[in-house]
């Protein structure tokens, strides 16, 4: 269970990344 919350924190701050990355404008 730990591991599958920690994926998803992985994932959703990879996410947030490159959202930031890739449309700056709207952070």
């Amino acid at each position: 269970m730990a591991d599958l919350l920690g994926m998803i924190i992985g994932l959703v701050l990879i996410g947030y990344l490159l959202a930031s990355v890739l449309r700056p404008e709207k952070f």
